[in-house]
C-alpha cells in the first residue's frame, strides 16, 4: 500500500489526455512530479508542460514541477552519466502514461518502438533510481480479439483488432517481465474508451467517442451548405432534405459486424479510479478502469440525432462488405473506419481488482446530458482545432 500524498512522482505521457489529468491530480494533491518526456517539434518540453499548467489553472504549482527531456530509446535514456544519476537521486513512483495510440498497421515500427522497445530504458530507469513502484497505464483492449469476460489477468490472447492492442499486449507482459526479475513492485493500469470531464465537459483532446461525432456533425454541416446556398441540388439526389423542424434529414446506415457495445469512462473517473489504485496498490496485480453499463451503439446514435439535430441515422448488423454506400455513408465509414470494431464490442471487463482498491467507485452513466456537455464544449472548442 502507498500513500499518494506528498510523494514524488515520475510521470512519463504528461502531455497526452491521460498523463495531463493525471499531473493535474498530483500535484492538486501536493505532490512533487518529474515529468520525462520530449520536445515537439516547436516547443521544449517545459513549455509544452507550461501550457498544460495555464489549461488546468495550476497557477503558483510551478515549484513543484520538473521537466526532464529524454529519449527512451537510447542507453541511459538519452542522457549523459552525470545527469542520469542526479535525475535517478530526483525520483519515485513511476507512472508510465506514455504511448503510441494509433492503430494503422503503417505506423508498426513507431507503435512497437514507443510501446515496447522503449520498456527496457524505463523500467531500467525505475530499478536505478530505487523506484518504489512502477504503474503502467495500458488498455482495457490489451484483452485482444476476445467476446465476454476478460479477467484481470495477464494478456492470454494472440490475436489483436489493430497494433495499437497488440503493442499495448505485448508492454504489460514486458513490464510484468523485468519488473519481476528486478524486484520492483508493479501494477497494469487498463482504461477503457476514456471521453471528457462528466461534470463540466471540459476535454484537451478529441479523438475516439468524439470522432464519430464530430465527422456527423461535418457530414450536416455539407449538406446544410447545399441546402441553403445551392439550392439542395445534391442533397436531393441522395434522399437528404431540411425537415419543417429545422431537422435535416440524412439516411445514413451504421454498418457493425453485431449487436455490443461501446465502453466508455469521462477522465474525471479514470483520475479518480487510478489515484485510489495507488494509494492500494498490490504488486503484480491488474486494473480495470471500465464500465460494467456500456452504451449501444444505437444508443450513442440516438445522442447524435439529438445533439445535432439530424434524423435518419439507421444501425445495421452483418451488412455485406459490397453493399453499395451513399455518399453521406462513405464519408462517415472513411472517417471512422479504424474504431469501427469498437462499436459492437461483446468484451465485458472483470473489475473485482479495481473495486477492491477503490472501494466499489464505479463511473456514472453515460446520459444524455453528459454526451451533450462535452459535445458542446468540444464544438465550443472547435473539436481542439
Amino acid at each position: 500500500m502507498t500513500d499518494t500524498n506528498t510523494q514524488t512522482y515520475v510521470l512519463t505521457g504528461a502531455t497526452g489526455f491521460l498523463g495531463s489529468h493525471l499531473l493535474d491530480a498530483l500535484l492538486q494533491r501536493g505532490n512533487r512530479v518529474v515529468v520525462l518526456g520530449r520536445s515537439s517539434a516547436s516547443e521544449s518540453l517545459a513549455a509544452r508542460i507550461d501550457k498544460l499548467q495555464a489549461w488546468f489553472d495550476l497557477r503558483g504549482r510551478s515549484g513543484q514541477i520538473e521537466t526532464a527531456e529524454v529519449d527512451f530509446l537510447k542507453p541511459l535514456c538519452g542522457l549523459d552519466p552525470k545527469t542520469y544519476r542526479a535525475l535517478c537521486k530526483k525520483a519515485g513512483t513511476l507512472i508510465h502514461c506514455a504511448s503510441d495510440t494509433r492503430f494503422s498497421e503503417r505506423n508498426r515500427r513507431e507503435s512497437t518502438a514507443t510501446n515496447v522497445d522503449s520498456l527496457e530504458q524505463i523500467i531500467g530507469f525505475a530499478k536505478d533510481s530505487n523506484a518504489p513502484w512502477f504503474h503502467y497505464i495500458s488498455t482495457a483492449y490489451a484483452a485482444g480479439i476476445a467476446s465476454g469476460h476478460c479477467p484481470e489477468a495477464p494478456v492470454a490472447s494472440e490475436r489483436f483488432v489493430n497494433v495499437y492492442e497488440e503493442t499495448k499486449a505485448r508492454a504489460e507482459l514486458e513490464v510484468a517481465l523485468h519488473c519481476t526479475k528486478g524486484a520492483i513492485p508493479f501494477t497494469i493500469i487498463r482504461p477503457s474508451i476514456v471521453y471528457g470531464d462528466s461534470r463540466s465537459g471540459r476535454a484537451n483532446c478529441f479523438n475516439a467517442l468524439y470522432n464519430h461525432v464530430r465527422s456527423l456533425y461535418y457530414i450536416r454541416e455539407i449538406y446544410r451548405k447545399d441546402i441553403h446556398e445551392h439550392g439542395g441540388r445534391k442533397s436531393r439526389e441522395y434522399g437528404i432534405y431540411q425537415e419543417d423542424s429545422d431537422i435535416l434529414h440524412i439516411p445514413l446506415k451504421i454498418a457493425v459486424a453485431h449487436n455490443g457495445a461501446i465502453n466508455l469512462i469521462p477522465i474525471d473517473y479514470f483520475v479518480s479510479a487510478t489515484l485510489s489504485i495507488l494509494t492500494h496498490a498490490q504488486t503484480g496485480t491488474y486494473y480495470h478502469i471500465t464500465s460494467d453499463n456500456p452504451k449501444t451503439v444505437k444508443d450513442i446514435a440516438s445522442y447524435c440525432e439529438a445533439f445535432l439535430n439530424i434524423r435518419g441515422i439507421e444501425v445495421v448488423y452483418g451488412i455485406a462488405p459490397d453493399t453499395p454506400l451513399n455518399p453521406p455513408e462513405a464519408l462517415f465509414n472513411r472517417f471512422i473506419e479504424p474504431y469501427l470494431p469498437y462499436l459492437s464490442d461483446t468484451r465485458m471487463f472483470a473489475r473485482s481488482n479495481t473495486d477492491a482498491a477503490t472501494a466499489g467507485l464505479i463511473p456514472p452513466e453515460f446520459t444524455y446530458d453528459i454526451f451533450q456537455r462535452c459535445m458542446e464544449y468540444a464544438v465550443g472548442a472547435n473539436w481542439g482545432k
